[in-house]
């Protein structure tokens, strides 16, 4: 939601320009949203509501303040989810030992963990090396269609472990790169080609920004969203999803969403040409530039091999001895996500890449860099109002005001509702926000009802996670447009086909059947 600071993880910052119609209303929206915020909190604090308690009444002006900031931003994300436990506070809703201790939640070092792996390994360039292993691969060749399918592919599978930004920002000057070959070779035969008017240009760069959402939802940590539902389900619903769990309807979900994606991109944005001269030489070129493996690199691997084999071991000791088993149990009791994710990033901190000079794989500077703290503040944020609208009663309140208005009786209606209400809010807002605003109600909602919260909380994550339309939905959007070889007609026609598809046939039919499938 901030296009114009999309330097993360040492990733090239973009500056990225909106038009006038964009700044202004830009500006209007913050500027009304500065006002409008406190003024319906109080509106709503002075409101006599029957049935509710004087801390859940204010509470609700809390997250009506909040809710609103969130979405005009008049000031960064992070600082209005700090707003929020501070005003519940002052306010007498809870202690501050209550209201900020969602913030030292276990799973916020899962993320953070997740974020030193990640920045390992751009650090040490092995999300490029794997990258291009797979674009070198003979079967993608020159082929337009193979390299749109295989740059996607990279761009889903690292973005299902490396921040969906940061992937972003890897892949964009590949992408650039491709296309420069394109048009050398257009000059090769006399013809000047402008590629802002190049409808493949348009889907290759959209491909780059598609895909690291789509792959994002591979992992619980692959994406913001996935972790606020799995933190949320727990604390409100006394659900607990592993990472194994998340990862066998993740993957159903990225694959169904990916093969969307590049059907329509395919479609709208065929390429002119039946081969890309000089794209092979190029990619072996870049490969080639990166030398024999290195020291930190091989460290890297074997952190996040420790990483991934923990993660996903619980799963399988499942399958073999059954859920109840004691040996799950004693694992389940010492490895969590969240240590496992703090051991594999701590290891980052005692493997040498030089041991002469005590040089390690990752540093402290850079692991601070590669850290999202502010995602991990709006995360938190996002924790401790969902923790007290529960203890409070006024989730409870909520769904049943949501159930008595809409009607919301079955279990598929309320699917449909909170699929629709977390796109909506995904397109106009920041994905994390929108997941933080629509999460505590879809699963205070199903559980009114009656219903297991876990389907309708996976389709809110994903959900969430499928904002294509405009260049604000996320940040990935923002980095491919700023290259200026995406019309904003043809960014809002493509996200809207595959918002619209992808909700119908993979995100309903996934929760409704693969998450009841797998235990739920």
């Amino acid at each position: 939601m901030e296009p114009t600071k999309m330097g993360k993880n040492n990733s090239p910052q973009l500056d990225l320009k909106l038009s006038q119609e964009e700044q202004k209303f830009d500006y209007w929206r913050k500027t009304i949203g500065i006002f409008l915020g406190p003024a319906l909190a109080v509106l709503v604090y002075l409101i006599p509501i029957a049935g509710l308690k004087a801390q859940a009444h204010g509470l609700l002006a809390v997250v009506v303040f909040v809710a609103t900031w969130w979405i005009t931003e008049p000031v960064p994300i992070p600082v209005t989810s700090m707003l929020g436990p501070v005003l519940a506070t002052l306010m007498g809703v809870v202690t501050p030992t209550q209201a900020f201790a969602p913030f030292a939640n276990p799973l916020i070092f899962l993320f953070m963990g997740s974020f030193m792996l990640a920045s390992a390994m751009m650090n040490h360039g092995l999300d490029k090396r794997f990258a291009y292993a797979i674009l070198s691969m003979k079967w993608v060749g020159s082929s337009p269609t193979r390299i749109l399918l295989a740059l996607g592919l990279v761009t889903a599978l690292c973005s299902g472990w490396v921040s969906n930004t940061a992937t972003t920002a890897m892949m964009f000057p590949i992408a650039m790169g491709l296309l420069m070959a394109i048009k050398d070779m257009h000059a090769t035969a006399g013809r000047e080609l402008e590629l802002s008017k190049y409808t493949y240009a348009t889907g290759i760069m959209l491909m780059a920004g598609y895909a690291s959402s789509v792959g994002g939802v591979l992992t619980p940590v692959g994406t913001p969203p996935n972790l606020i539902m799995v933190g949320l389900l727990e604390q409100m619903g006394g659900v607990r999803v592993s990472f194994f769990q998340w990862m066998m309807w993740g993957s159903v979900a990225m694959v169904g969403y990916f093969i969307i994606v590049f059907v329509v991109l395919k479609k709208m944005f065929p390429a002119d040409v039946d081969h890309i001269e000089g794209a092979e030489q190029l990619i072996r070129e870049r490969r080639a530039s990166l030398g024999p493996w290195k020291t930190g690199e091989i460290n890297a691997v074997v952190a996040f091999a420790v990483a991934v084999t923990l993660w996903v071991l619980p799963g399988i000791l499942s399958m073999l001895y059954g859920s109840a088993h004691p040996i799950l149990a004693t694992y389940n009791k010492y490895f969590s996500e969240a240590v496992v994710a703090m051991l594999a990033g701590l290891l980052l901190f005692l493997l040498p890449t030089n041991w002469a000079e005590r040089k390690f794989t990752l540093s402290w500077a850079e692991a601070v860099k590669g850290i999202d703290w502010g995602t991990l503040i709006l995360f938190g944020g996002g924790l401790s109002l969902g923790t007290m609208m529960y203890g409070t009663g006024l989730s409870k309140w909520l769904g049943d005001v949501i159930v008595s208005a809409s009607g919301a009786n079955s279990e598929v209606v309320i699917i449909i509702v909170f699929s629709l209400f977390s796109l909506l809010m995904s397109e106009l807002t920041s994905h994390t926000a929108a997941t933080n605003m629509v999460g505590p109600l879809g699963i205070t909602v199903a559980i009114s009802s009656g219903f297991n919260p876990v389907p309708v909380a996976v389709a809110i994550a994903l959900s969430s996670s499928l904002g294509f339309m405009l260049p604000v939905s996320t940040p990935p959007n923002a980095i491919v447009y700023g290259s200026g070889y995406i019309p904003i007609t043809k960014m809002i026609k493509s996200g809207a086909i595959i918002d619209i598809i992808g909700i119908a046939l993979v995100t309903i039919p996934l929760v409704l059947y693969v998450v009841k499938w797998a235990g739920f």
